[in-house]
């Protein structure tokens, strides 16, 4: 956890309590350590970065939250619209 602190720009305890408020769920090594996946270290300094700018922390989790589903409507959207896109007939001329 230390690591992960270092690498974000936050304290352990900043990182318990995104656990806390269930922004990140860690996973635990077989000797109960820690283990942050790069997205969830990404999703940790977003958070930071608001709470930096005067965000509560049950805010910014929020926020954090929000912002990832909209990033994945986007995408799933996207993705949605290209599939169409390929399945429309093309006019012969």
């Amino acid at each position: 956890m230390g690591r992960a602190a270092e690498m974000t720009g936050t304290t352990p305890g900043f990182l318990r309590a995104l656990g806390e408020h269930r922004l990140i769920t860690p996973l635990r090594s077989d000797g109960g350590h820690r283990r942050y996946s790069r997205y969830q270290l990404r999703i940790a300094m977003r958070a930071r970065d608001l709470v930096d700018q005067g965000t509560p922390i049950e805010a910014a989790c929020r926020i954090v939250i929000l912002e990832d589903q909209l990033e994945e409507a986007l995408r799933l959207n996207e993705q949605l619209r290209r599939s169409q896109r390929d399945q429309e007939p093309t006019a012969d001329t």
